[in-house]
């Protein structure tokens, strides 16, 4: 089974992570090491706080273009929350930022005027047609919990694996090639969340 590398750039609930890929059978390294993170068998970049801070994050440990090297070499990568939004071209949050520009897409909080609170922080549905690996298993309308106040808006739909409705459709599991994400907290989202990172550990591209 590959080791999922872990990127480390600083920010992230690393630990709780790492113990749920363990769970479900992962072999799990953690480092900051751009060298490490280009030859990496499987990666997974996590994220928490604001789009602008993570890259800054990256990009101050020169991790950018290890990560974009290794997706290029078609090491699979897996985003999770803010780790999933910077695979986007860019954010709003805080000030235009680019991210990894590893989808088509941008980062947009959600519209005005929904009567509805931002952040989004509660469970919420998965509606998906069952077709991708990342979400075998998971049935439609499974819920998992969210924590965000921006939402990915990938310019292909076929790169939406799952939508999510909260005031507006928008895009909470994204697929394209060897890069995968999710927008939810996998770690916290009980069965369906372990399932997912289950499905990334045992996925051999």
């Amino acid at each position: 089974m590959a080791t999922i590398t872990m990127i480390d750039y600083g920010i992230g609930n690393y630990r709780s992570v790492e113990k749920a890929l363990a769970h479900v059978g992962g072999v799990v390294e953690r480092t900051a090491d751009p060298d490490k993170i280009a030859n990496a068998q499987k990666l997974i970049l996590i994220g928490v706080g604001a789009f602008a801070a993570t890259m800054d994050a990256i990009r101050e440990r020169n991790q950018e273009e290890a990560i974009l090297a290794a997706v290029a070499s078609g090491t699979p990568l897996f985003g999770i929350c803010v780790g999933m939004q910077v695979l986007f071209e860019d954010s709003d949050e805080l000030g235009f930022r680019k991210g990894l520009g590893l989808i088509a897409g941008h980062v947009r909080r959600f519209p005005e005027g929904t009567g509805l609170k931002v952040p989004h922080i509660g469970w919420n549905q998965l509606e998906h047609d069952g077709s991708h690996w990342l979400l075998a298993g998971i049935r439609p309308k499974s819920y998992a919990y969210f924590v965000h106040s921006y939402c990915c808006q990938p310019d292909d739909p076929a790169h939406t694996i799952a939508a999510t409705d909260y005031g507006t459709r928008y895009t909470s599991v994204v697929g394209k090639d060897n890069v995968v994400g999710i927008q939810f907290h996998g770690e916290k989202s009980q069965q369906t969340g372990l399932r997912i990172l289950q499905n990334y550990v045992q996925w051999n591209p």
